[in-house]
């Protein structure tokens, strides 16, 4: 059993309130959710909850930061929406380099990185990284495929990870997450340029004596906005659109460049 995820609370008045009765609704809901608050033993939170994609983004940090209500580790883990991936296996024939095999993976994370605040061998164990999945390589990852023999699932297994890693999507190394005094905590969490789309979710845990006593997730959306977003949605939704308007464009800059040098 996963450790159940807390999710950060929201304050919601409906508009068709009267004022009085909104103001009580809204006067006990601030009460109770403070309450809950102050009982919890680890709240955190991100600078920002969005992650924008433009036509210039190069990459981008978000600050993960909270507080715990004593002594005890932090372990961050960022997963990305589970995707579909496939990974070729390529061998000589008759002196061509060939895909003899494809393994399809139905449900691999498209992004995965992990912060802690020590080592994490040294705060938990390894029947506690296996259980909560912290780490690359306790990820569930298994392939479609079920003709595959245990040594094969294996290597298909590394080979989506080196993938992954390569396309730095899945963090080889464990970030660090600093303590500022006794309780209060902070990372950065780093997302490249070619970061996936979609409904993150960022778990924070507390950790004593190598258990976990504590877990808050919170959202964290990466979406495609501006000029970048609608040429995407083209290119996925209509293709033979997308298609025609590249073709056009390509001889429109080469008809420009072919007139500017016939000037010169």
């Amino acid at each position: 059993m996963r450790v159940p995820r807390l999710g950060a609370g929201r304050l919601w008045v409906a508009r068709g309130l009267g004022g009085v009765a909104g103001l009580a609704l809204a006067g006990v809901l601030a009460v109770t959710l403070a309450t809950t608050v102050w009982a919890q033993q680890l709240v955190a939170d991100l600078s920002s909850h969005l992650i924008a994609i433009t036509t210039g983004f190069t990459g981008t940090e978000v600050v993960l930061f909270g507080t715990t209500d004593g002594a005890g580790d932090v372990a961050i883990v960022v997963t990305g929406p589970k995707m579909p991936a496939l990974v070729r296996r390529k061998e000589r024939v008759l002196g061509m380099w060939m895909n003899t095999r494809t393994v399809h993976f139905s449900q691999a994370p498209s992004f995965y990185s992990v912060a802690t605040s020590r080592p994490l061998d040294q705060i938990v164990s390894r029947t506690l990284l296996e259980r909560q999945q912290i780490g690359v390589p306790q990820l569930t990852l298994a392939p479609q495929d079920s003709a595959l023999d245990s040594r094969e699932q294996a290597e298909f297994r590394e080979a989506l990870i080196r993938n992954k890693q390569r396309a730095g999507v899945y963090t080889p190394t464990t970030g660090t997450v600093s303590f500022l005094g006794d309780r209060l905590f902070r990372t950065n969490l780093y997302f490249p340029a070619n970061v996936p789309t979609g409904l993150y979710n960022v778990e924070a845990l507390l950790i004593r004596n190598g258990e976990v006593v504590s877990a808050q997730t919170t959202p964290l959306v990466v979406s495609k906005i501006g000029f970048s977003a609608e040429v995407y949605d083209m290119a996925r939704h209509r293709p033979i659109t997308y298609g025609v308007l590249a073709v056009l464009g390509a001889v429109a800059a080469g008809w420009t460049a072919g007139a500017a040098f016939r000037r010169v």
